[in-house]
């Protein structure tokens, strides 16, 4: 709901450490990888209960996933790095439910329909880009995204702080993905009303 709002600050405070990182050779889709994994570490973090850890380890991948745009910028962006930008935020954002799951099995079944929850703003989110890159539409309020950006009730920033209280409050998980499933099913059921009439 909020990314387009941050995303002209995010660059500013991204474009320094981007610059040096880019001067130093290393690439885009190294900095996504690496944030990968300090991704799925933060899973074993979450299963352990050490939650203060894991929202360094998720910070640290928000971060990763700003820089590597901002030195794709730089370098000029690819369709390996859009693709795996894009594959990889998706499955992080699954894994992080699993880790409270694996932490406490009273929290299987709110993370289950979170999940399933992500799976429907993730499905229409690829589905409505897809087909509008077969039409060669763009979207306006972010125009150096690879693929289209639809935007929604639940985007980038809400997901984080949502694991962000996820973590500074693990006892609160339970009600937390419950509400942010019900978002994200107002999110999915918006993308599908657009896609409806953006490809009648």
């Amino acid at each position: 709901m909020i990314d387009a709002a941050i995303l002209p600050l995010q660059r500013r405070l991204l474009a320094p450490p981007a610059e040096a990182l880019a001067a130093r050779g290393i690439s885009a889709d190294q900095i996504t990888l690496a944030g990968f994994v300090l991704g799925v570490l933060a899973v074993p973090a979450l299963a352990l209960g050490q939650f203060w850890l894991a929202l360094g380890l998720i910070a640290l991948n928000r971060v990763a996933d700003g820089l590597d745009g901002a030195v794709a910028r730089l370098n000029g962006p690819t369709d390996r790095g859009a693709f795996l930008d894009i594959a990889l935020d998706f499955l992080f954002y699954a894994l992080v439910p699993l880790g409270f799951a694996i932490a406490n099995p009273a929290n299987a079944l709110p993370a289950a329909v979170l999940i399933a929850a992500f799976v429907g703003t993730g499905s229409s989110f690829l589905a409505f880009a897809a087909i509008a890159a077969k039409r060669g539409i763009s979207a306006a309020s972010y125009p150096s995204k690879g693929l289209y950006y639809l935007g929604g009730l639940t985007e980038g920033t809400e997901t984080i702080a949502l694991f962000v209280a996820m973590c500074l409050w693990p006892a609160a998980f339970p009600v937390l993905a419950y509400i942010f499933a019900v978002a994200c099913a107002l999110t999915t059921l918006t993308r599908w009303r657009q896609g409806w009439h953006a490809f009648s």
